[in-house]
């Protein structure tokens, strides 16, 4: 069998999951954290020899429900870029459709570390802000607390789950949910408690169209940041096509108007 280039400037990559912080702009200590500065120049440096397509920049738990960072990036950053934000419940249809034409294209429960609204908002808001935007919804949560939520996610119109659900303890959860078509995120491999590309291969069979690759830069509170051997394992794990899929299509697929609108 020949050889697979695993090496980063070979396939396109749409970075699905990434921050920005910019201290220009609020930020709220999260359990006494508060991250050191990553503006866009800093992510474009570092990505820097990536064929990078675009991207999804995805609010932290220290952002909370701050807009004004996501706006300034995804202005700096350009069309290729969307946003995915945190929201309160009482938003209304006129700033979704604002922050929709701003490039965001994506709520975000943060279910692990909070900043977010709380998850007995989930399935109303999930389903509202697709009726009225089309956008999908994403969870950081840890797949051991799942099978609680599975019901509602199962049934939503669009959810991804973040860092390839964390932890073994629910992974066989995961995997039902790639069946019923929940796309999850390959993202944060210095965060998960189990095989990556194991896991990556398991997913990757349950559901060809759900695992979206993400860089997670700069990797807050990660035991383990990104690096490119990351990229090089999602490669390695599925060959060329799954790998084309992986980086790169998936996730151009499933993030709606990933092109702004002009």
């Amino acid at each position: 069998m020949p050889s697979i280039d695993c090496t980063p400037g070979r396939l396109d990559v749409f970075d699905s999951h990434f921050h920005i912080i910019d201290r220009r702009f609020p930020l709220v200590a999260n359990s006494g954290y508060l991250p050191e500065n990553f503006s866009c120049a800093d992510y474009l440096e570092r990505l820097r020899g990536y064929r990078l397509v675009g991207g999804a920049v995805v609010s932290g738990s220290f952002q909370a429900f701050d807009q004004s960072y996501l706006l300034d990036a995804l202005h700096t950053l350009g069309p290729l870029f969307v946003g995915v934000t945190q929201l309160p419940y009482t938003v209304s249809d006129e700033e979704l459709i604002d922050l929709d034409w701003a490039g965001v294209r994506a709520l975000r429960f943060n279910l692990k570390r909070g900043g977010s609204e709380e998850a007995a908002h989930l399935d109303a808001m999930a389903r509202r802000v697709h009726e009225v935007v089309g956008w999908h919804v994403e969870l950081y949560a840890d797949a051991a607390d799942l099978a609680g939520l599975y019901g509602i996610l199962a049934s939503l119109p669009a959810v991804s789950i973040d860092h390839l659900g964390l932890s073994k303890a629910g992974f066989s959860t995961l995997l039902k949910l790639a069946e019923k078509g929940v796309r999850v995120k390959a993202t944060g491999f210095g965060r998960v408690d189990f095989d990556v590309k194991k896991a990556l291969r398991e997913l990757y069979a349950a559901n060809p169209d759900a695992l979206m690759f993400g860089s997670d830069l700069p990797s807050t509170r990660a035991p383990r940041p990104y690096r490119d051997e990351d990229y090089a394992l999602v490669v390695e794990a599925l060959g060329g096509e799954g790998a084309e899929k992986v980086l790169c299509s998936n996730a151009l697929a499933f993030y709606r108007g990933w092109q702004r609108r002009s």
